[in-house]
This record gives C-alpha cells, structure tokens and sequence, in this order.
C-alpha cells in the first residue's frame, strides 16, 4: 500500500504554466504530471552516474589489465 505525501515547492511562473498546459493537455492532475516528471528526471540521472561509473571502472580495469600484462610478460 502507498502513501502519498505532500510537497510544497517553489518553481518559476513560466514553469507553472507549462504545468499547468501540459496539465490540460494530456488531461493529468498537476501533482499526477509532477511525480511523472521527477520519476523521469532521476531515472535519468540514475542511468547517467551509471554510465559514469562504468566509464571510471572501464579505465580502472584497461590500467590494471595492462599492469598484470606487464607482469605477466616479466615472469615469462
């Protein structure tokens, strides 16, 4: 079961309107088209600091992999 909490925010007029439009729009309460829009937002930002930590460990890996090819050469 969820429960839904209230939020007060601060945002810019011209944000509100577009709200507001979208709102009407696509026939959705204004807190409905908010939650949809945070969900979007962090699933985006979710998906981007992944891809950042797999480029950072990609790295990570290609520095070790050439470390342990180095060694590997040494002892043959």
């Amino acid at each position: 079961m969820r429960t839904k909490r209230k939020l007060s925010v601060t945002i810019d007029e011209e944000i509100l309107k577009a709200i507001e439009n979208a709102s009407k729009t696509y026939r959705m309460a204004k807190s409905q088209l908010t939650q949809e829009a945070l969900k979007l937002w962090l699933k985006q930002r979710t998906q981007e600091l992944m891809a950042k930590g797999y480029t950072e460990m990609a790295e990570e890996d290609k520095e070790f992999a050439e470390l342990s090819f180095e060694a590997q050469k040494e002892i043959l």
